[in-house]
């Protein structure tokens, strides 16, 4: 019978502590007893959701935190053994898992890879050891480079590096020597974002420096895309470059609207036509309680904006026969819309559609605003 692909993310909400611009659920590593109660507790939720994705075929997991690889090999490898166990895994599943440089080494890497991990994502954030002070992040450059080293030699080919831009601080130059750093590293992927200030975070309550202005990150910007084509990373996405054959399978998942489960406090889910999404609470998860704190079917004309919202993303665009193979029509609707964006270069036409320029990228929410209706039912 046919199958239906299904992502995995399973949120790790440890890290060794908190940094300063982040409003991901996490907690501070405490009790080895506590994080071990966790895994007993996620593999229980796996299993417990394994029978409804019996018509699916898993082909992406993701291991996201918070700091996957504060838990030890043999935690990860019974959370990895349970998806294994209990789900149809596709032979060329993706499985990655998000790395902080100062929390993993050789010999955790080994065993990652002996269990089935293939996909490392190792957050640098910058090359600029003052700018990592200022980001609350407890790792230097070159615990970078030596953790990098080290998951390759342990037989990681396929692997992902996150920097930052427009951070406290900042220059050009800064941003230059961080992307200088990588590309030498010779990445599969890379992904780069732009600092975004949330209430509730220690950079929300007050900032340690000041922030590049607006023309200054818009620079960084342009600047990023032209030198990670030198050096073979392409962007795909509007944060996101890789070489060919390279995209993350899992995030291209969220910009395709396909389904996909989340498992663990915060992990949120698109899975047999509702969207739902579990309480910041990790205590209730441990206590084995009902996390959903919020539940919707979105309309179709939810489901259009939604999936053209997505695609937006793409440096592919919308595609008009995508589209209409989807929702049995056209989506003339939209591209009226995106139309007027066409003369001032914020737009360009495709093969079978319209996507947004580099320029387009820089406001494209401003854009989309006009463009897609974000009441219906989304």
């Amino acid at each position: 019978m046919r199958r239906d692909s299904l992502g995995l993310y399973l949120h790790i909400p440890f890290c060794r502590s908190k940094c300063h611009y982040c409003d991901f659920y996490s907690a501070v590593t405490g009790q080895q007893d506590r994080v071990e109660r966790y895994v007993e507790r996620l593999c229980e939720d796996l299993t417990g959701w394994s029978e409804q994705c019996r018509a699916y075929t898993v082909d992406s997991v993701y291991f996201g935190g918070g700091t996957p690889t504060a838990l030890t090999a043999k935690q990860l490898d019974r959370i990895l053994g349970t998806v294994f166990r209990r789900y149809l895994v596709a032979k060329d599943c993706e499985i990655t898992a998000e790395c902080n440089p100062t929390s993993s080494g050789s010999e955790l890497f080994r065993a990652m890879c002996a269990s089935g991990f293939n996909r490392l994502s190792v957050g640098l954030q910058s090359a600029n050891e003052e700018e990592l002070k200022l980001l609350g992040r407890t790792h230097t450059p070159d615990d970078f480079l030596r953790t990098w080293e080290a998951a390759r030699s342990a037989g990681f080919d396929n692997m992902s590096v996150d920097v930052m831009f427009g951070i406290p601080s900042q220059t050009p130059e800064s941003f230059r020597k961080t992307l200088q750093t990588v590309s030498k590293l010779a990445p599969d992927h890379l992904s780069a974002y732009a600092l975004t200030v949330e209430p509730g975070t220690r950079f929300g309550r007050a900032l340690p420096a000041p922030l590049p202005d607006e023309e200054t990150v818009t620079g960084m910007y342009t600047e990023m895309i032209g030198t990670l084509a030198e050096f073979g990373l392409e962007q795909y996405e509007i944060s996101n470059f890789a070489k060919a054959g390279a995209r993350s399978r899992h995030n291209c998942k969220y910009w395709n609207a396909e389904e996909y489960l989340g498992f663990g406090p915060a992990a949120h889910s698109d899975f047999g036509g509702e969207r739902f999404g579990n309480r910041r609470d990790l205590d209730a998860y441990l206590r084995g309680e009902c996390v959903t704190a919020e539940r919707e079917r979105p309309s179709v004309a939810g489901r259009e904006n939604e999936y053209v919202m997505l695609r937006m993303r793409l440096c592919e665009g919308l595609d008009g026969d995508a589209f209409a193979e989807r929702f049995g029509h056209g989506a003339d609707a939209f591209f009226e819309k995106l139309r007027p964006y066409l003369p001032g270069g914020y737009v360009r036409e495709t093969e079978r559609g319209m996507a947004f320029t580099t320029k387009g990228f820089l406001v494209s929410n401003a854009i989309l605003s006009e463009v897609v209706d974000f009441g219906s039912e989304m």
